[in-house]
């Protein structure tokens, strides 16, 4: 397995954090401050994998309350949502490890809270190149955001291992033509399956005793 990537790529959300109680709380200010009541079950699935574009678009439905949602925000200070987040156990100690063989990426569908939450967490240093939602036309699940990683590394596709949790991420792997590994998420056409990223070492070091 190792010798056949060039690249390993994370999304955020479900993989390198746990951040269900993060998004729930963020999404649920938003719309409080609109007067509507918190989000079901439904919409939570949907805007912990989207972009908040597409998420408040979903959540609001009224052009003029998506117009407030997007000016709150703006202003809505982001570190109470920081404080959420729960790090996946094994990330660190394996983005130390990959620095030695691999390159190493992220495409997210967050906006414009991943460099905060990267620095927060103080592993800025661990990716060469970040992906997010404004940096494409089209995110997750269209496969711009890996077209723009394999771009960036002049690599076939299968050179990319790209680690999401969630049905836009398959999409958006097939749609690249990258290996995918579904993180705990066993329904998910994946080429493997791992249910953390103490696993996803085990496969990546495979050939080094």
């Amino acid at each position: 397995m190792p010798s056949q990537f060039n690249v390993i790529a994370f999304d955020c959300d479900g993989v390198m954090f746990d951040t269900a109680a993060s998004n729930r709380a963020y999404y649920n200010a938003m719309l409080e401050h609109l007067g509507m009541p918190e989000m079901t079950a439904e919409q939570f699935s949907y805007a912990h994998t989207h972009s908040v574009k597409d998420s408040v678009a979903y959540l609001v439905v009224d052009n003029d309350r998506i117009k407030r949602a997007h000016q709150f925000r703006e202003t809505m200070p982001y570190d109470p949502f920081i404080s959420k987040m729960v790090i996946e156990p094994f990330l660190i100690p394996l983005l130390k490890k990959l620095r030695s063989r691999y390159h190493t990426a992220i495409a997210t569908n967050r906006t414009d809270t991943m460099g905060k939450v990267l620095t927060e967490f103080g592993i800025d240093r661990y990716f060469d190149y970040v992906v997010c939602a404004s940096d494409v036309t089209h995110p997750k699940p269209h496969p711009e955001a890996l077209e723009k990683i394999i771009q960036r590394f002049d690599i076939q596709p299968p050179a990319l291992l790209y680690i999401g949790d969630s049905e836009v991420d398959e999409k958006a792997a097939k749609g690249a033509g990258v290996t995918f590994a579904a993180y705990d998420n066993s329904p998910l056409s994946a080429d493997y399956h791992i249910s953390n990223l103490g696993e996803l070492e085990k496969l990546l070091f495979a050939d080094r005793s």
